[in-house]
């Protein structure tokens, strides 16, 4: 014969066994009906030491497929390779935004730009710029202009100018922009006064 206080301890671990199982699914149907909030992917980028300093930014309206320059105070470093970068991470903070007038993709980032003289700047953006981006003629070219605009505007100096994806050559940003030679940085302007005068 089992002893009295052993049914006890048993049914008590059996309520228990069954209470736990009851409150796990809860929390699992809890869990599960909790929207998932959109993650921010965007990588962090140190804060730019210097003086805010007024700059131009090109920015890009894909509605009126115009650009557009717009004034902004941003924290430039001295070294001119260092302010280069953060004028096109501003840039890239305005197209990253909710409410931008030409999205880019999340997680779209400058790894870097360097001077290299004479007159020529290699832009290196990473793989969720160019694999993200949107495909089409204008979108793409309003991009290129955008970022060339800006850095040319910005940094005196600047005749040509290369981007890569990842650190490589590619042969278009996503389909249609050309990024396998050097842009002009006079043609590009040419292009970007057309792109601003157009309606």
């Amino acid at each position: 014969m089992i002893p009295r206080h052993l049914y006890i301890g048993i049914s008590v671990l059996l309520l228990a066994v069954f209470a736990m199982s009851v409150y796990a699914w809860r929390m699992r149907r809890g869990v599960a009906a909790t929207p998932v909030s959109a993650v921010d992917t965007r990588p962090v980028a140190p804060p730019a030491a210097g003086p805010t300093e007024q700059v131009a930014l090109f920015v890009a309206y894909d509605d009126i497929g115009m650009l557009q320059a717009r004034t902004a105070r941003i924290p430039l470093p001295s070294v001119r390779q260092q302010r280069a970068e953060e004028l096109l991470r501003a840039l890239l903070a305005l197209y990253l935004d909710k409410s931008s007038p030409h999205p880019l993709p999340p997680g779209s980032d400058v790894r870097g730009v360097y001077l290299i003289d004479p007159g020529l700047a290699v832009i290196d953006m990473n793989a969720a710029f160019a694999d993200g981006h949107r495909s089409g003629v204008l979108s793409e070219e309003l991009t290129v202009a955008s970022f060339i605009q800006t850095l040319s505007a910005n940094i005196p100096g600047v005749l040509k100018v290369k981007i890569l994806v990842e650190g490589k050559e590619r042969e278009t940003l996503a389909g249609h922009a050309d990024l396998s030679g050097f842009f002009d940085v006079v043609s590009v302007n040419q292009l970007a006064a057309q792109l601003q005068s157009t309606q």
